[in-house]
């Protein structure tokens, strides 16, 4: 079974085109270090929780919409491999790459994957 790197971040609804470029760059990255898919979804029906939500989750301002986002790998051990290239990659350079949101709020874990059809 595949192993999934879940994220959730609030972005400025502004930085759409910035956050769309920096995440296909992104992809690349990914990809280029073992992955076999990433996906970044823009959200469009992410309604406010009364305990808790996507929006409550990433203290989602008013000037900015919730992207949930995953990426796909062969297996944990390919992704832990893969993390550690890409942390050293020269393109995950913060100063020249620099993520298009708040990072402190982004909500991620990795997941294993149990049904997958």
């Amino acid at each position: 079974m595949n192993y999934v790197d879940g994220f959730v971040i609030a972005v400025p609804t502004a930085n759409r085109d910035v956050f769309e470029k920096h995440s296909r760059e992104s992809a690349v990255l990914f990809k280029d270090h073992g992955a076999l898919s990433v996906v970044e979804c823009w959200g469009d029906d992410v309604p406010d929780g009364k305990l808790t939500s996507f929006p409550m989750a990433v203290k989602r301002e008013p000037n900015e919409t919730v992207v949930f986002s995953w990426v796909m790998w062969p297996s944990k051990a390919v992704r832990d491999e893969g993390w550690k290239r890409i942390e050293s990659d020269p393109r995950m350079n913060a100063r020249e790459n620099p993520m298009p949101f708040d990072g402190k709020r982004m909500i991620y874990g990795g997941f294993q994957a149990i049904v997958q059809v």
